[in-house]
């Protein structure tokens, strides 16, 4: 340990039993949840699983548009089983002095939150997730960015402190120790936030709690500078699938093993007056590290059944079609002037054959505000005729196809459409998810992750879309899948997008004739070729948890294209 940062921290310990450290409470055990639409589609499963766990404390993330009611449920009946919930924000921007009112806004809205509810359904704390190391700035002036994110949190902490009862915490990677602060080379930035918040979550993301690079010596530093400070910390460990640093998560030992780590986590740093408790990133991978490992999967070849008669007059045909090409996923365009019982014999066969069938609708205007109802009719429908059919007949899931790029209104207020296809597709999801567990996708054009969420810059619209459902389709509409432009280059962005969101993607391509280019196509090519390009694809995409498998556009020209 440097001189000057052991003087630092003797100094800190004498100020401790000087005012004697606080009495923590060591048994926080806390998850994320960065959906906040799972408390609304799954909050007695999120609630039945946080007792089944002991978690005890709930950073949850805000959505700022969602009315206060959207949440009082949710947490007044979290309050009732001894969990406090924490409105979580964060992103790497949130570093910089330009994005300071952003970061700012969300104590703003939980202080007007909490004087509009009642006392049990109050948010008990804030806590942030920002990690600037993952900004082009931090490469550029790591200096420059940690005084700008200090100067954030001081902002941040202070606005917060107004708010009486309100706990301040972040999450902190465990390497900021060997990072001074800048101007102070004997203070780490690590104890210099430790200082300022009330808690700090460790991101202590490993399998092990033994060794030079295990859980036990990563947060040595830091809970040193907690027990001097008397400040808490809260150790986190990860469960999301990291292929490329397996020894970050409990990804493959699974929940039995995690258990046994915490444990010993607990044991061995139980010690340390600062020791508050544990977290598990987060509650979806949590949750699946707890079920049984599907070793069945396929992957998926799905095609689109565009003329809604055929699921109807030439069901048998579509499905031997199916069969014989190894199609598992058909999304089948409805007509909802049809009576429930048009549609379940196809769907019964299909199920029988191991075949998903997803409704499948969509339009241009359908991107637009004033024709969200129509949008939304397609997910009454699709639910009323789940209510009324057997479970083998039901769907099982919605798609959606809205291109309004092909209208003018797009290239006259390119961003307004971008704002009202947003509102539009909340209004999906939250419509088709209450009471309901049917799956959300959509088709995507590979180019739209050049466009950012309006007024969000450097925030791709691409990935807002991906977030924001279940799974999305890519239209990455080429005859090649290697080499610049080819189908595994357009796809990129969208993967590692995907991939950070924990989310399924599914790359789509044309078998239609096209104007735009031979090389849009598998028209000329054929059926053999287009499935040489598709089985290199696994290969080329290995990195890419999301990536699910292919989908050909579509049926109608698949079933006529030359061999």
């Amino acid at each position: 340990m440097q001189p000057a940062r052991f003087l630092y921290l003797l100094l800190c310990l004498a100020a401790g039993l000087l005012v004697g450290f606080s009495s923590p409470d060591k048994g926080k055990k806390a998850t994320w949840i960065w959906q906040a639409e799972l408390i609304d589609t799954q909050r007695q499963e999120i609630l039945d699983f946080a007792k089944s766990q002991g978690i005890n404390l709930i950073y949850l993330r805000i959505d700022r548009e969602k009315p206060f009611d959207y949440y009082r449920p949710f947490i007044r009946e979290a309050r009732l089983a001894g969990i406090d919930v924490h409105a979580l924000g964060g992103h790497p921007r949130w570093a910089l002095a330009v994005d300071r009112e952003r970061m700012l806004g969300l104590v703003d809205w939980v202080k007007r939150y909490n004087r509009s509810v009642d006392q049990e359904e109050r948010i008990r704390g804030v806590h942030l997730d920002i990690e600037p190391y993952l900004l082009d700035e931090w490469n550029d002036d790591q200096p420059a960015v940690l005084k700008q994110w200090m100067g954030n949190i001081e902002a941040f902490v202070a606005a917060a402190r107004e708010e009486d009862g309100l706990e301040v915490g972040t999450d902190l990677a465990v390497w900021f120790d060997q990072t001074p602060v800048p101007g102070q080379a004997g203070t780490p930035f690590s104890t210099w936030m430790i200082d300022t918040f009330d808690h700090v979550t460790l991101m202590a993301y490993r399998d092990t709690v033994d060794g030079p690079n295990g859980i036990e010596a990563l947060v040595k530093d830091e809970l040193e500078a907690a027990d001097a400070l008397g400040k808490q910390v809260i150790i986190a460990v990860n469960t999301k699938e990291m292929p490329h640093d397996p020894h970050t998560s409990f990804f493959e030992e699974g929940a039995e093993a995690m258990d046994a780590q915490l444990a010993e986590v607990t044991s061995r740093l139980g010690g340390h007056s600062s020791f508050a408790g544990v977290a598990v990133h987060d509650y979806r991978h949590w949750q699946n590290l707890r079920k049984p490992t599907d070793t069945t999967t396929k992957p998926v070849l799905g095609t689109y059944v565009w003329h809604a008669e055929h699921a109807i007059t030439e069901g048998d045909e579509i499905l031997a079609f199916a069969k014989e090409q190894g199609i598992n996923l058909l999304y089948v365009r409805l007509d909802l002037q049809q009576p429930y019982e048009a549609y379940a014999d196809f769907v019964e066969k299909a199920t029988a054959a191991g075949i998903e069938v997803h409704a499948m609708g969509g339009h241009p205007i359908w991107a637009l505000e004033q024709y969200r109802e129509r949008m939304l009719k397609l997910v009454r429908y699709v639910k009323d005729y789940n209510r009324n059919v057997a479970p083998n007949q039901q769907f099982r899931g919605i798609h959606l196809d809205i291109e309004p790029y092909v209208m003018p209104v797009w290239r006259q207020d390119t961003n307004d459409v971008l704002r009202q296809w947003m509102g539009n597709l909340d209004a999906f999801v939250e419509e088709t998810k209450r009471e309901s567990n049917l799956e959300t996708s959509c088709d995507l054009a590979v180019w739209l992750d050049q466009f950012d969420v309006p007024d969000e810059p450097g925030t791709s619209f691409s990935k807002w879309v991906i977030g924001r459902l279940d799974h999305v389709t890519l239209m990455a509409f080429r005859d090649y899948a290697e080499g610049p432009g080819g189908i595994a280059a357009v796809v990129k962005d969208e993967m590692m997008f995907a991939d950070e969101l924990d989310k399924k993607l599914i790359i789509a391509v044309e078998m239609k004739e096209s104007g735009e280019g031979e090389h849009i196509t598998f028209f000329e090519e054929g059926k053999a070729e287009m499935m040489r390009q598709l089985a290199k694809l696994p290969r080329l995409l290995s990195e890419h948890p999301s990536y699910k498998g292919n989908a050909v556009h579509a049926y109608e020209y698949w079933k006529t294209a030359k061999e």
